[in-house]
């Protein structure tokens, strides 16, 4: 489905931060309305998170070496300050998670680097002066998608990434004890030439054969979860997912009963939606185009938007991913919210957010002021931003 670019543009211009109308022809929904907050106008982070530092029940925006603290977003070092050449340049925090980590009650803060560094996470000090203490979580974090996602069903979310030192697909523990700080790591493939670059792009965690466990997906494939996650080399099912895209969400978009698998390119132009099709014994997928009208979608998450139950589609354009040499790289850095119509031809009805943020590689749409309302934070060469839906 092709909506005119231009024509959203200038639906921006009229009514500013707003969404657009729906398309002729179809229902038009209440207007969703955002108010933009910029955090800040320099190059801090590709990613943030979202979590309740000081505990005053009020979720706080992390990103790179700082936090802003809610209402009114005052900023603060939680590690020794670093800004980022937004323009030629790149940084060393590609992703946020919040997450207690050491069961103190406390959320801390996991911060992702550059493809195939170091994540750590820094202790929350619980309110106390002085910057928080860091503590390495892996020490070579590969793949431009890791995922902070629940591999093991333990109710806990586990660091989905590849070790790119050493040439596997990887999942790593947090802590299990009280007080504990060490992670541990599990081997889910240690075939060296199967997405274990770190630059590798597609990453996604989710149920394709329907035996209840989630398997990882990536462009080419599957690794399909045993019984016992813990154990290594997981059996691996070629498949067709596409070109090199960010984030993989796995769920059944059609409604036949079985799993189909949403993604988006992250360096050209397309987000689209593959669907499961059964082959006698083999699992199979058809691609199906969602939108084109933008490149570098390289930051993409799901959430509900609207308020009607379904997970809509959140992305938007990397600003300056590769410092001018993408497709579309001048082009107006644009943040979208996709709207999910469910169905045997499910569809998404594209609503222009902002045209001058964009995302980085890696989009939060949750509740940022207990409104009861899904917000937008993004982190990117542009600055760190938070888009308030207002009611």
């Amino acid at each position: 489905m092709k909506i005119n670019y231009n024509l959203f543009l200038f639906a921006v211009a009229v009514i500013a931060i707003t969404s657009c109308a729906a398309p002729q022809g179809q229902a038009k929904t209440d207007e969703i309305r955002f108010k933009k907050h910029v955090l800040s106008t320099e190059y801090i982070a590709e990613g943030a998170t979202i979590s309740d530092v000081n505990k005053d029940g009020l979720p706080d925006v992390l990103a790179g070496t700082f936090w802003w603290q809610a209402p009114d977003w005052i900023k603060h070092e939680l590690t020794t300050a670093e800004i980022h050449a937004s323009i030629n340049g790149y940084g060393n925090s590609f992703f946020g998670f919040s997450y207690d980590v050491n069961g103190d009650g406390w959320e801390d803060y996991i911060k992702v680097g550059f493809p195939g560094a170091e994540a750590f996470w820094y202790e929350n000090p619980q309110n106390k002066e002085g910057h928080w203490i860091q503590r390495l979580v892996y020490p070579s974090v590969g793949n431009e998608s890791p995922a902070f996602v629940d591999v093991d069903g333990d109710g806990r979310p586990d660091l989905l990434c590849n070790d790119s030192k050493n040439r596997k697909v990887v999942w790593v523990s947090p802590p299990r004890n009280k007080g504990d700080t060490a992670w541990t790591s599990y081997t889910i493939s240690d075939d060296p030439d199967r997405a274990t670059h770190m630059f590798t792009h597609g990453l996604g965690l989710g149920d394709i054969n329907g035996d209840g466990r989630k398997d990882v997906i990536i462009k080419s494939g599957w690794w399909e979860a045993p019984e016992d996650r813990t154990q290594p080399n997981w059996t691996f099912h070629p498949a067709d997912l596409g070109a090199d895209c960010s984030q993989m969400f796995v769920l059944d978009l059609d409604g036949d009963g079985d799993n189909d698998v949403i993604s988006a390119s992250a360096h050209q132009y397309g987000i689209w939606w593959h669907e499961q099709v059964r082959r006698g014994d083999s699992i199979a997928f058809v691609q199906h185009e969602i939108f084109t009208e933008f490149s570098q979608s390289h930051g993409l998450t799901l959430a509900d938007i609207n308020g009607d139950g379904q997970p809509d589609i959140i992305t938007g354009k990397r600003f300056w991913a590769h410092n001018g040499h993408d497709p579309g790289e001048r082009d107006p850095a644009v943040l979208y919210w996709f709207e999910y119509k469910p169905g045997k031809q499910p569809q998404w009805i594209p609503h222009l957010v902002d045209s001058r943020s964009g995302v980085g590689v890696d989009v939060v749409a949750r509740d940022i002021n207990n409104d009861g309302l899904n917000d937008i934070i993004v982190a990117n060469k542009n600055g760190v931003f938070v888009f308030e839906q207002l009611k």
